[in-house]
């Protein structure tokens, strides 16, 4: 039997795990107006940052990327991500192994 969630009800902040296992890590990420997540990596795993609403700025290296809902990035883990909420946003983030 699935077990049905919806995006809304994983509340932890700012991450918010769907399940135990973390591989593959899926989390949903939520930010307020102005907040961000610090410059960090993932390495050995690819991701998949899918937008669901809200409007971001998605620093990846040195480029800076302004994602809107649905827009879906996919990079390596191994650059360095850093999310800038420009308005309250919600996101669910794929982090796969990369092989």
């Amino acid at each position: 039997m699935p077990e049905i969630t919806a995006v809304d009800d994983l509340t932890d902040t700012p991450h918010a795990e769907l399940f135990e296992r973390r591989e593959p890590r899926v989390v949903r990420l939520g930010l307020d107006a102005g907040d961000e997540v610090s410059a960090h990596t993932h390495p050995g795993t690819n991701v998949v940052f899918h937008l669901l609403d809200g409007r971001l700025h998605l620093s990846l290296d040195d480029e800076i990327h302004e994602l809107a809902p649905g827009d879906v990035a996919r990079f390596s883990g191994e650059r360095e991500i850093f999310p800038h909420a420009i308005e309250a946003s919600t996101a669910l983030i794929v982090f796969a192994p990369a092989e």
